[in-house]
């Protein structure tokens, strides 16, 4: 236990803080203030921890990570052991310490009672400093087995089973689309949020270790399925859930709607100075965004940036509760009203709002939204309330209402792998597809989710996978609902 005393000594949370809005408005660069700037209260935060009898912070994180341990490590300035314990469980800490929600924190005992442990924040600290003091080397394989992996798609899921794997023995490629290697992580997350050195220093120790990467490779167009298929001993399908939830109303097909990742990816390649043609940008515009979630968010953040006129969230349900409601008690996960950094910085968020039409203007494109009050009825149903129409001035839309699955027309046609009901590629409880030596992680077989449970699916898939090439496997099998015995 760090502190025995420390979670009675130090009764708030605190966190470092976020650097002043005017500033950050102007440039892409992470909101939060640096490393150096957190550290003098970081010893005391860790002592918070209570080292409990029963860590439900365990039961919080689908990664299992060992949360009271690397606590106490940082309470006591270990920092070796502290990366060590936080790299036992979590292939990237520096990404799940930055955009995870952290359902570790709402399953914090502390939390019955008072503000929970700042668990995200000592994860990030810990990492950063293990980068800083050169405690992250290249884990090289001692042998090689022979045995060859293909990965398709590099988000979190695909790099976690292609880390694994390769540390395993295996030689191991993981094939990407984009013309760069990350996924979502790249191309769909602002800088402000996930600067994207910290993908790069990470690729960097991947390749130290013998993974391979091939960006700007579509498998099912470059390469067939059947083709990779061959050419390797297993792929693990990592493509993630890339299709959007379309809102089909009148006026859908006007200029001026996009989906929330048309926007945002243009946007972040332009960031770094890519030339980017005929991208949607919001400069001057009045912006509204329907869907309050962490993608209307990133969405919010890159038009405030780009000089949006205004900027309006859309909602079609109700406003959370500022408490964890009596319905949701500890340690679930409970959904309450959150400000993130991106609404500190502006824009009005509507809730109850129910889009009704898209209102076009005389050049073809979107000018206005028409929107109603939500109603919600005995069934439970979500209506437009009659009588209560309004309109909303809209020069540019962002769909961000999540993903319904991944792409899978390639896929099924070149190989006749099975789907779900639900569009997902159907995979057993060792993460094996139908077909014999292709295996599917992360969100192309759970659906949309996060990024902590496409790391511990990515880890646990690459245990599946190296005992189906080796009969065993000594790699770890994350905990969670879809924990598997691999081991003999």
């Amino acid at each position: 236990m760090a502190d025995p005393r420390g979670f009675l000594k130090v009764r708030e949370r605190e966190l470092p803080p976020n650097r002043p809005v005017e500033v950050r408005l102007r440039d892409w660069k992470d909101v939060h203030a640096h490393r150096e700037e957190g550290q003098p209260f970081l010893k005391e935060q860790a002592g918070r921890c209570m080292d409990c009898g029963i860590p439900f912070c365990h039961q919080g994180c689908p990664l299992g990570n060992l949360i009271p341990e690397w606590n106490d490590l940082v309470w006591r300035d270990q920092w070796a052991d502290a990366i060590e314990r936080l790299h036992a469980t979590n292939n990237f800490p520096e990404f799940t310490g930055r955009v995870c929600p952290a359902p570790c924190e709402t399953s914090c005992v502390l939390g019955i009672n008072q503000p929970a442990v700042t668990i995200k924040n000592v994860e990030v600290s810990i990492i950063d400093e293990a980068f800083a003091r050169g405690l992250v080397t290249p884990q090289v394989p001692q042998r090689l087995t022979g045995s060859t992996v293909a990965v398709v798609g590099s988000g979190p899921a695909g790099l976690a089973a292609a880390q694994q794997l390769t540390r395993a023995g295996h030689t191991v490629v993981v094939y990407e689309r984009d013309d760069a290697i990350g996924g979502l992580l790249r191309y769909g997350i602002p800088d402000f949020k996930l600067e994207k050195h910290h993908i790069d220093r990470r690729l960097e120790q991947m390749e130290a270790e013998g993974t391979r990467f091939r960006p700007g490779v579509t498998i099912g167009q470059d390469i067939t399925w059947d083709a990779l298929r061959r050419r390797f001993d297993a792929v693990v399908v990592a493509t993630g859930a890339t299709v959007p939830r379309d809102l089909a109303l009148p006026g859908r097909d006007l200029a001026g709607i996009h989906y929330a990742m048309d926007f945002l990816t243009p946007a972040n390649k332009a960031a770094h100075g890519a030339p980017v043609a005929d991208a949607p940008s919001a400069e001057g515009k009045h912006v509204v965004i329907i869907g309050g979630g962490d993608t209307g968010s990133d969405c919010l953040g890159t038009s405030l940036r780009q000089g949006a006129a205004s900027v309006t969230t859309l909602a079609i349900g109700k406003k959370p509760p500022l408490e964890r409601p009596a319905h949701q008690p500890w340690p679930t996960d409970p959904i309450v009203f959150e400000v993130s950094e991106s609404h500190e910085e502006g824009g009005e968020r509507t809730y109850l709002a129910s889009t009704v039409e898209f209102i076009g203007g005389e050049d073809g494109s979107v000018r206005a939204l028409r929107v109603a009050e939500t109603e919600y009825l005995p069934d439970g149903r979500r209506v437009p309330k009659e009588g209560s129409e309004r309109e909303i001035p809209a020069d540019l839309v962002l769909i961000a209402m999540g993903f319904t699955g991944p792409e899978t027309g390639e896929i099924t046609e070149q190989t006749g792998i099975e789907l779900t009901g639900r569009g997902l590629v159907r995979r057993a409880d060792d993460y094996a597809s139908s077909v014999p030596g292709v295996f599917v992680t992360g969100d192309a077989g759970r659906g949309q989710s996060l990024i902590v449970w496409a790391i511990a699916e990515g880890r646990a898939t690459a245990a599946a996978v190296d005992s189906f090439l080796q009969g065993s496997t000594e790699l770890p099998a994350p905990v969670g609902p879809r924990t598997v015995a691999l081991r003999g």
